[in-house]
């Protein structure tokens, strides 16, 4: 008899390998509640997970700077997450990849348990899930650009909260983003910071070349993305000078050539800002051009066809 859990994903949760649909989480989780949870995302090529420990590396990082324990080691996470691809994979096309999810609250709390002031915390809840990458869906942006738009929102300043953190809140980025699609829906949201220079996207880091050199904003105001750290060993790997700037619109604006990072993109360009095309209007540009190149080595897969062969 053909059961139909067969062709369902596969998830861990809390130590069990289980069928999406039964995969459920106490409605007085603290990550449902207040967002008090961390994650982080990877992708896969051709099946196996990209740089993963460097994935876990920053989900601990993050776990230690909210104080949450999630009762298991890095090593662990790793094993896990090889665990859920593999449980998947056969749901998976010729040409897919996957999209991982390790997640982390601080667990249910019970406002009538026992514990301080009252309340009492069972332990935390660990989630890996995996799902097919959208190529269809963002194919065209490797195909015409990457139009970018600065909402009136700007970002959580670093006095607040650090960005360094991957977090379950992201209600500034979304807020930002729902403004966005009210005069740009097919644009990606750049907040400012509280000064006035350019963060970052949700999931995104941006980068400007300016007479062949590239700059992206300072780490101090942005999530540095593993995305980010691998195109500024590429540049200096390639001779294309690369630093960490204050960058305000007027940059991006006068910029030749812009382009996002991001788990799922990897390295794909911009074409506009704020409306008006970057540079002379070439996607990508050279330099873009160069260092997709190089990303492509880098992971031993062609990304940017993967994603155009959707079209």
């Amino acid at each position: 008899m053909n059961d139909p859990l067969l062709n369902e994903r596969v998830v861990y949760l809390n130590g069990e390998y289980v069928p999406e649909s039964r995969a459920t989480v106490s409605i007085s989780d603290r990550g449902f509640i207040y967002g008090d949870a961390v994650f982080d995302t990877a992708r896969t090529f051709g099946g196996k997970i990209y740089r993963l420990q460097e994935h876990v590396d920053r989900l601990f990082r993050s776990l230690r700077y909210v104080q949450i324990d999630p009762g298991l080691t890095p090593a662990e996470f790793c094993a896990i997450s090889e665990q859920v691809v593999e449980r998947n994979l056969h749901l998976l096309g010729e040409d897919d990849d996957c999209w991982v999810f390790l997640r982390v609250t601080r667990g249910p709390n019970y406002p009538d348990g026992p514990g301080d002031k009252g309340g009492g915390d069972v332990g935390a809840t660990v989630i890996v899930t995996c799902v097919p990458l959208p190529l269809a869906k963002r194919a065209p942006l490797f195909r015409d650009g990457i139009d970018v738009v600065v909402p009136s929102t700007r970002r959580t300043p670093p006095e607040s909260l650090n960005p360094a953190a991957k977090t379950h809140n992201y209600l500034n980025l979304i807020v930002a983003g729902l403004e966005t699609q009210k005069t740009s829906p097919d644009a990606w949201p750049l907040l400012l910071d509280t000064r006035g220079f350019l963060t970052e996207g949700s999931g995104s880091n941006i980068f400007l070349v300016h007479d062949g050199k590239v700059r992206t904003p300072k780490a101090q105001y942005v999530l540095a993305g593993v995305s980010r750290a691998v195109t500024m060993d590429l540049c200096r790997a390639e001779g294309i000078e690369i630093s960490e700037d204050d960058l305000a619109p007027y940059d991006a604006a006068t910029a030749d050539e812009a382009f996002i990072t991001s788990t799922s993109l990897c390295l794909c360009p911009m074409r506009s800002f704020n409306g008006s095309t970057i540079g002379e209007g070439v996607v990508p540009g050279p330099v873009t051009a160069k260092l997709m190149d190089a990303y492509k080595a880098e992971v031993g897969a062609d990304y940017v066809a993967q994603y155009l062969r959707q079209l």
